[in-house]
C-alpha cells in the first residue's frame, strides 16, 4: 500500500525519508566512505573506479561525477552525506548550497543573510515563487554542479 506524502508538493525540496532512504543507501555509504583519507585519496586518484566498486545504480555514479548535487539528492542522496564529497573537493557547505541553487556562494550568503527565499509563491509546485521551477537556476553562477 502506498503511502499518501502531502510533502512531495512542496517546490525544490525532495524530502528525504524511508523511500529515499533505501533508494540512496548505497550512494550516501560511499558519501560516508570518504571520511577516511586514504578512501579520499583513492577516489580523486580514480573517481570512476572507486565509484565502481559501489553497487550504485549508474545514474547516482553519473550525478556524483558531475557533480550535480541536486540529481544526487533526486537519487537518494541526503545532503549532510553529500557534504562529504563536497569537503574532498574541498569545497564548504555554502559553495555547495549556492552550486545547487545556481547561484554564487555570495548570490547564496547574501540571500541567506537576507532571510531566505520568500514563502510567496513556493507553497505549492504550480505557483510562481522564486523556488519554482520555472525560476531555477538562478542567481549569475553559470557553473553547475559543485
Amino acid at each position: 500500500m502506498a503511502l499518501h506524502k502531502p510533502y512531495t508538493d512542496v517546490p525544490g525540496t525532495t524530502i528525504f525519508d524511508a523511500e529515499q532512504s533505501r533508494k540512496g543507501y548505497h550512494l550516501n555509504q560511499f558519501c560516508m566512505s570518504l571520511m577516511k583519507v586514504e578512501n579520499r585519496v583513492r577516489f580523486k586518484a580514480n573517481e570512476r573506479a572507486y565509484l565502481d566498486e559501489w553497487p550504485m545504480t549508474e545514474q547516482q555514479k553519473q550525478a556524483v561525477l558531475a557533480r550535480d548535487l541536486n540529481r544526487c539528492i533526486a537519487l537518494g542522496g541526503n545532503i549532510y552525506f553529500l557534504a562529504k564529497l563536497g569537503a574532498t573537493d574541498g569545497k564548504s557547505f555554502q559553495q555547495m548550497a549556492g552550486s545547487m541553487t545556481g547561484m554564487t556562494e555570495g548570490e547564496y550568503r547574501d540571500m541567506m543573510i537576507a532571510g531566505g527565499r520568500s514563502v510567496e509563491g513556493n507553497r505549492r509546485v504550480g505557483e510562481d515563487g522564486s523556488a519554482q521551477p520555472q525560476h531555477q537556476p538562478q542567481g549569475s553562477s553559470t557553473k553547475r554542479g559543485l
